[in-house]
C-alpha cells in the first residue's frame, strides 16, 4: 500500500493542502490537467471511493510509504522539499506586500494601467493600496485640487461600473475596486471590466443601450479610458468552480498584472500578523501602549486558537487587542465569547 502526501492540489474546487492519501494510480495528465488517483477514505463528503486530485506537477506531492508508482512512462522520484521556516515564510509574505506597494506606485504614475490583487480578507491588501494613494494625493489636497483616485467598495451594477470608469477616465486617475466581487458575477459588468483592464494602447468602453441615468449624469455612451484601475479581491481564482466564470477570470488575468499575495493557509495568515508586528514601526500594537509581554501574549493566544477564531486576520488581532484594553484580566473570556466560533 502506497501513501502519498499531497502538498498542494484541488478536488472539485476544494483545496487539498498537506493531506495524506492511499495512492491508487500515479501522476497522469488528462484533458483537464495533471492529477493523481487516490482513495477517498473520508477526505471528501461524497459517496465515491476513488477520486482524482488535481496537482500542478510531480513536485506537488511526495511518497510517504510504499513504492513510487510510475504512470505514462514518467519517472516519479521522491523529492524531499525543505520545509519553509516561519522566518522564511514571513520574508516571502513581506516581499509580496513590498511588490504590492511598488505596483501601486506604478499605477499612480500611470506606468501600469491595470492590476488585480488577490488575497484573503483582513491581511492588509486594501490598506497597502490606500496608503500609497493617500501619499500621492497629499499635495493635490494641499493645493485644493480634485483628488485623482476613488475607492469603490461593495456591490456594483454594470451601469454603475461604467459611470465610475468614465468619471476617472483621465490619464493618471486611479479607480480602485475593493471587495466588489459581485462585478465578477455579472457578464455585462465583466465585459466592461475586461475593457478597462486591457493592456492595449487604446481602451474604448461603450454602453450600447439607452439609459436615463447616463443622460442625467451627462455620461456619453462611449469613451476612452486612459486612467488606471486596481481590482482587489478575496477570491482565489484557481478555486472558482464555474467554467464560464473561469474563462472570464482567465481573460482578466491575461489583460493586466495579477498579484497573488500567496497567503493560502491559516498558518500563512497567522504569519502575516506576526510579520506586520515584526516589521511595523512600533509593532502592530503601537497605539495600545502594551508591554512586550502583553503583545507576545496576544499573538500566542491567536496562534493557539487560530482554528477556533471566526477569522485569522489583522482585524481580528486588533479586536483581541481592544478586549485586552477593556479588560486586562478577563480579555480571554471576552475573546472566546465574541471572537470565536460557537
Amino acid at each position: 500500500m502506497t501513501q502519498i502526501l499531497i502538498k498542494r492540489g484541488a478536488y472539485r474546487g476544494t483545496p487539498v493542502i498537506d493531506q495524506t492519501f492511499t495512492l491508487v494510480k500515479g501522476f497522469q495528465t488528462g484533458a483537464k490537467g495533471n492529477y493523481v488517483t487516490v482513495k477517498n477514505e473520508g477526505h471528501f463528503p461524497i459517496a465515491i471511493d476513488v477520486v482524482k486530485v488535481k496537482v500542478d506537477n510531480m513536485g506537488s506531492f511526495e511518497f510517504t510509504s510504499g513504492e513510487s508508482m510510475i504512470s505514462n512512462a514518467v519517472e516519479v522520484k521522491r523529492v524531499s522539499k525543505p520545509t519553509e521556516t516561519d522566518e522564511a515564510a514571513m520574508d516571502r509574505i513581506a516581499t509580496r506586500f513590498a511588490v504590492l506597494d511598488e505596483m501601486s506606485q506604478a499605477c499612480i504614475k500611470g506606468d501600469i494601467r491595470a492590476m488585480i490583487v488577490s488575497g484573503p480578507p483582513g491581511v492588509g491588501k486594501s490598506f497597502g493600496v490606500e496608503q500609497q494613494l493617500e501619499k500621492a494625493a497629499l499635495f493635490d489636497k494641499i493645493a485644493g485640487k480634485r483628488v485623482r483616485f476613488e475607492i469603490v467598495k461593495g456591490a456594483m451594477t454594470a451601469l454603475g461600473l461604467y459611470v465610475q470608469l468614465y468619471k476617472f477616465s483621465d490619464p493618471k486617475n486611479i479607480l480602485v475596486f475593493d471587495d466588489c466581487d459581485s462585478v465578477l458575477q455579472d457578464e455585462l459588468a465583466l465585459n466592461i471590466l475586461k475593457a478597462a483592464l486591457d493592456s492595449g494602447k487604446r481602451r474604448r468602453i461603450c454602453w450600447n443601450s439607452d439609459s436615463s441615468m447616463l443622460r442625467r449624469e451627462e455620461v456619453p455612451d462611449s469613451f476612452e479610458f486612459k486612467g488606471s484601475a486596481i481590482f482587489i479581491t478575496n477570491l482565489k481564482f484557481e478555486n472558482i468552480r464555474s467554467k464560464k466564470l473561469q474563462d472570464h477570470l482567465a481573460a482578466l488575468q491575461s489583460r493586466c498584472h495579477f498579484l497573488d499575495l500567496t497567503i493560502d493557509t491559516e498558518r500563512d495568515k497567522m504569519l502575516r500578523i506576526k510579520q506586520v508586528h515584526r516589521d511595523a514601526d512600533g509593532g502592530l500594537f503601537k497605539d495600545y501602549d502594551f508591554s512586550g509581554d502583553e503583545a507576545a501574549e496576544i499573538l500566542a493566544f491567536m496562534e493557539v486558537n487560530k482554528a477556533k477564531l471566526r477569522e485569522v486576520s489583522l482585524r481580528m488581532c486588533l479586536k483581541v487587542a481592544d478586549l485586552v484594553k477593556i479588560s486586562p484580566t478577563n480579555w480571554k473570556a471576552l475573546s472566546q465569547a465574541t471572537c470565536m466560533k460557537a
